[in-house]
């Protein structure tokens, strides 16, 4: 009986390296794992080449994007636009892995954990989306925004203007200045002091003050959600072209 190695060597394509379609042959041919398959080829120090996924090798750029395979892909792949090696290989029955490679290369997907072993997880560059947002009158003062936002919620927390401009690693003068901007351009109360010790002592914020900060972040919390989904659809999850057409 033939062993796996030996199996290997006679399959090596012109470059001395042994392809995909060629190591899911000797899997079936000796009815050892793929993955077993990948690992004899490491020891053998020999390289993997022409991915039926298109992910590496002389396939890479062959193969069409077809509906069916499309839809059969859809359920396996994650919030990041990837998939697994064997999920992709397993929709290929009926449509062939022609049609699934071309399809993961016009949606942009990737794949991960290859059975061969040839990779695990493929790197990719991270995006992230950063959003700022605050309220300007119409001569482009700022009214409220999560500078202000901070220095208020400290000065809650701590019940003095001064404490608070202390935790935020700026001075009393500072503090107090952001307070009377709030104030004068709200044109209303938001910080209330009193002279003192005990519990009627510092300062405490009216209940206007707390309406706005609440009001504030729920506007960021929705701007944050809607900016990330459309986030999402713009550069994690590419729309596929046929819908252009």
């Amino acid at each position: 009986m033939i062993d796996l190695k030996t199996f290997i060597q006679e399959y090596l394509n012109n470059e001395g390296k042994l392809d995909c379609k060629d190591a899911y042959k000797i899997s079936a041919k000796t009815k050892t794992s793929i993955g077993e398959v990948g690992q004899c080829a490491k020891d053998l120090d020999i390289r993997i080449s022409g991915c039926e996924l298109g992910q590496f090798g002389k396939l890479r750029g062959t193969g069409e994007y077809n509906q069916e395979a499309d839809e059969k892909l859809k359920p396996f792949v994650n919030d990041e636009n990837r998939i697994t090696c064997k999920d992709a290989r397993a929709q290929a029955g009926g449509i062939g892995l022609k049609n699934i490679r071309g399809t993961l290369k016009e949606n942009n997907t990737d794949v991960t954990f290859c059975e061969l072993g040839c990779f695990k997880e493929k790197k990719r560059s991270r995006l992230y989306l950063k959003t700022k947002t605050w309220i300007e009158n119409e001569s482009g003062e700022l009214l409220f925004g999560k500078g202000k936002t901070e220095v208020l919620e400290h000065i809650e927390t701590e019940g003095s203007i001064a404490k608070a401009a202390e935790k935020l690693g700026m001075n009393y003068k500072k503090a107090w200045t952001h307070v009377k901007i709030l104030q004068k351009n709200l044109d209303d109360v938001l910080v209330e002091s009193h002279k003192g010790g005990g519990e009627q002592g510092g300062s405490r914020l009216t209940p206007k003050a707390d309406e706005f900060i609440k009001n504030y972040k729920k506007l960021q919390h929705e701007i944050e959600e809607y900016a990330n989904e459309r986030f999402k659809e713009l550069f994690l999850k590419p729309r596929n072209k046929k819908e252009f057409k």
